[in-house]
């Protein structure tokens, strides 16, 4: 069954506060719910911690209409990385996410901040990955034990001081993904000193969630959410290429025109994003369903698969 398509851009409708961390909510419905997520609040506190969670401000705004809802983990975004995340609301929403959650997620994107130059405009890289343990990954030899396949497609929005602005849309959701692609292409991410990075321009991990697309459970309306990258991303490039273009790249995720916001109601969407050739999705963490860590599909032209370059 379809229903009304949902395009539904950045700008709070309201928000929640938990310690030092304001959360933005960016779309409710019955079944989901969308926030901007600030970078060093983990989406669930670890295990023995008391320290606030996202999950913890999201289920209290929930609570606030229903003393007895809570909100459903279905992802989740790297303590250190900000930008629109999703929760379910009911039980049966998250069921029907986490058991389908390759058809119903269309496209994730990403804005990062990078040190150096990736090789051309655009791309794909396509590697593999496995975790040495839960806290760090590498980059492995295609098809070895336990190693995951992992393909991102970029687009480089502007250079500038020694640092790139990169769009990125996942096909495959694999734990710390994108950081250890650019890391291994020569171009970790700022601020990333597990990947090493060198420079720390925003004080802050240079990685933003931009845009989540996805079906909503009960009967299968898009939904489309965009959250702009923090305006420090594109004013890192100190002006050699931080042109108005590029700002206005970052400000619009993945070159739309920002949609109308009238009493809540989104926009239809422009087209459907491209696919790339089916790869194994069914190991994106112990036991399947979405990755702890990374993101998945986003549309673009393919510029070919290429060999990574080793870090410089």
């Amino acid at each position: 069954m379809s229903g009304p398509k949902r395009n539904v851009r950045g700008g709070s409708r309201g928000g929640a506060s938990g310690g030092r961390f304001h959360v933005e909510f960016l779309y409710e419905d019955d079944e989901l719910l969308a926030v901007d997520k600030p970078s060093g609040l983990p989406t669930i506190s670890p295990e023995g911690s008391r320290s606030k969670s996202l999950y913890d401000i999201v289920s209290a705004h929930i609570q606030k209409r229903n003393p007895k809802g809570r909100a459903a983990v279905v992802q989740r975004l790297d303590r250190d990385t900000s930008g629109v995340i999703v929760f379910a609301k009911t039980a049966r929403a998250k069921t029907a996410l986490m058991s389908s959650w390759n058809e119903s997620v269309g496209e994730r994107i990403y804005v990062a901040l990078v040190e150096g130059s990736l090789p051309s405009p655009e791309g794909v890289l396509d590697t593999w990955l496995s975790e040495v343990d839960p806290y760090r990954v590498r980059q492995a030899p295609a098809g070895s034990k336990g190693a995951l396949r992992a393909i991102t497609r970029y687009r480089v929005l502007g250079e500038g001081d020694g640092l790139s602005l990169v769009e990125l849309s996942l096909e495959t959701g694999r734990r710390h993904q994108i950081r250890v692609q650019l890391a291994e292409a020569g171009c970790p991410v700022t601020g990333d000193e597990r990947y090493g990075s060198r420079r720390d321009p925003l004080g802050r991990l240079g990685l933003h969630a931009t845009t989540i697309a996805l079906d909503r459970p009960s009967d299968g309306a898009p939904v489309r959410v965009e959250c702009p990258a923090p305006p420090g991303f594109a004013a890192a490039l100190r002006g050699s290429t931080s042109s108005r273009a590029v700002r206005s790249a970052v400000d619009q995720p993945h070159g739309r025109k920002p949609a109308p916001e009238s009493a809540g109601r989104g926009v239809p969407e422009r087209g459907a994003p491209e696919r790339h050739p089916p790869v194994d999705r069914t190991r994106a963490w112990p036991g399947g369903g979405p990755s702890a860590r990374a993101e998945r599909p986003g549309s673009g032209k393919e510029a070919g698969k290429r060999e990574p370059k080793k870090r410089r």
